[in-house]
């Protein structure tokens, strides 16, 4: 009889403290409030800020903006008394070079800088100077042990210059056994196979631009390369890296291919195959250019809430602060004011502080929220955080980021990029059922899009990551409404100076974002375990590394 009545008496003791426990979840994210959220994009994407680039009087605006909120939701700073880590970047301008010269045993083809090429470089000097540097088809590009994959192998491409494929082997395919399928790997992104070129001691890369498997035109190549690059600073200066970094239209390289009598289709082809080699092009590549290099430092912004028992362990929430500045005009604004990019992640982010906030007792794990600098320009901000750690990597639970959340209202789904990757998925599909709302693996894989976001830096170094948000199925309008207006907005405001608060704006999808990634957060903050990444997740290995 004692018995039973103590077991009834826990129950009932853990099932108040469940309800309990909801309850001031409920409580909690009751405060996260649009209003507020379109005063803070409203100041942000204003032009007072000038367009939030990095270096200028706009980011001294923006950082002490966001330091100012930080301190009235009651976060405490994480560098003694300031929000600030310092970002050390350096910022290379080129002069582009107007020619490429291709070099085959019986002709010379010069190909136009902007119409078939670009180029650039990383390295900190004046004359970049690639001459006669032997042309090498080394497939995709990709050294991936885990998939049995070795472009390179048998292959001497030191001292040469190597032309590859973008995206990987799996594109177009259904078989997700191979490589991802369809979607993405970080073996298929530029970024990637430009490190590995330098690891493979090439002195230059290039890589053949397609549409489809890129996931963006030709234009946005030529646009990304004709500015200013910002980049980390480097002990070396970059001299690890190739000397001549770029890429080629498809056109120019079909051209390439016929004058080493090699026809590209196929070798697309054949570069699926497991056994495929690589190959000389019996063609020398030449291209002059200069560079300069201006060295600065930007800021990223952190603050802290505390935990309790695990207060050495860390939970990050991220949005990043920056966006182009100023630029040319369009239809005469020439302010590229970034509301949605990003303004409404930082909204989003400000809100869930203010719901951890109100919560009647701390989290055993702290809670880091991080806007980074320089995401535009390549995930520097986030970067820079990652490889110079505030808290160790290995105390690091996990990463919550968002970017560019459109203000179309609620909608039925929870869009996950990367879908697949770690057990955070598990956490969101729990949370969004409470909402009514079901999970959706992002419907365009194949763009890559889990490793152009500052969530991408976190998962490079083997933390857990997780880039989630309602984005396909408006619950009043549905999935053909949402699909148009994405489109209609990605063609007519990203990264335009029309990326401006708009009265219509309906921020309630944001919010309630808000508070389903909150309660993420929360669970993540008070469970005993860390999350893990998925069988299959190229990042599984460096974390597993690192808890050991």
């Amino acid at each position: 009889m004692q018995i039973k009545t103590l077991l009834t008496l826990t129950i009932a003791t853990l099932t108040m403290a469940c309800s309990s426990s909801d309850e001031s979840l409920k409580n909690a994210e009751s405060v996260i409030s649009t209003e507020r959220m379109i005063n803070y994009i409203k100041e942000l994407g204003s032009d007072k800020y000038q367009g939030r680039k990095p270096f200028s009087e706009g980011e001294v605006k923006t950082i002490n903006y966001i330091a100012q909120q930080y301190k009235e939701i009651g976060l405490d700073p994480i560098n003694k008394e300031s929000y600030f880590q310092d970002v050390p970047l350096v910022e290379i301008s080129l002069t582009a070079p107007q020619f490429l010269s291709l070099k085959s045993p019986d002709k010379v083809r010069k190909l136009t800088y902007g119409k078939d090429f670009v180029t650039f470089s990383r390295r900190i000097q004046n004359e970049i100077a690639l001459t006669e540097s032997e042309l090498v088809f080394a497939g995709y590009g990709i050294a991936a042990p885990e998939y049995g994959w070795n472009d390179y192998k048998d292959l001497d491409v030191k001292g040469k210059t190597v032309i590859v494929l973008v995206n990987d082997p799996g594109f177009g395919s259904t078989d997700k056994s191979f490589f991802k399928g369809n979607e993405m790997t970080y073996y298929g992104r530029w970024t990637y196979k430009f490190e590995e070129a330098a690891r493979q001691g090439a002195k230059g890369i290039l890589i053949i631009h397609q549409d489809e498997p890129a996931g963006y035109p030709w234009s946005v190549v030529l646009n990304s390369a004709s500015v200013p690059k910002l980049y980390q600073q480097a002990k070396d200066n970059y001299q690890s890296r190739c000397l001549v970094e770029g890429w080629i239209t498809l056109d120019a390289a079909k051209q390439l291919f016929a004058d080493a009598d090699k026809n590209l289709d196929t070798e697309i082809q054949l570069a699926k195959q497991k056994e495929f080699t690589g190959f000389n092009l019996s063609t020398k590549v030449s291209v002059a250019f200069k560079n300069s290099a201006h060295f600065d430092v930007t800021h990223n912004v952190l603050g802290i809430i505390k935990g309790t028992d695990l207060a050495n362990e860390y939970v990050f929430y991220s949005a990043h602060w920056d966006h182009l500045g100023i630029g040319p005009k369009m239809n005469g604004d020439s302010i590229y004011n970034g509301a949605v990019d990003n303004g409404t992640s930082l909204a989003w982010m400000f809100e869930i502080a203010r719901a951890f906030k109100a919560m009647p007792h701390q989290p055993r794990r702290s809670i880091v929220f991080l806007a980074p600098s320089a995401e535009e320009s390549g995930l520097n901000g986030s970067g820079f955080y990652v490889d110079n750690p505030i808290f160790p990597l290995n105390k690091t639970v996990a990463n919550i980021n968002n970017d560019l959340m459109l203000p179309y209202g609620r909608m039925k789904d929870v869009m996950i990029t990367g879908y697949g990757q770690s057990d955070l998925e598990d956490i969101v599909r729990i949370e969004a059922e409470k909402q009514d709302r079901y999970i959706l693996p992002d419907p365009n894989p194949q763009s890559g899009m889990y490793y152009r976001s500052d969530h991408f830096s976190f998962a490079r170094v083997g933390v857990p990551a997780l880039f989630a948000r309602g984005n396909n199925n408006s619950r009043e309008k549905g999935i053909e409404y949402m699909s148009a207006k994405e489109k209609e907005w990605l063609s007519n405001n990203y990264h335009k100076p029309f990326d401006e608060y708009e009265e219509w704006w309906n921020l309630d999808g944001v919010a309630e974002d808000a508070r389903l990634l909150f309660r993420v957060g929360w669970e993540l903050a008070n469970q005993d375990e860390f999350p893990k990444w998925k069988d299959g997740s190229e990042f599984k290995s460096r974390r597993e590394k690192d808890l050991k």
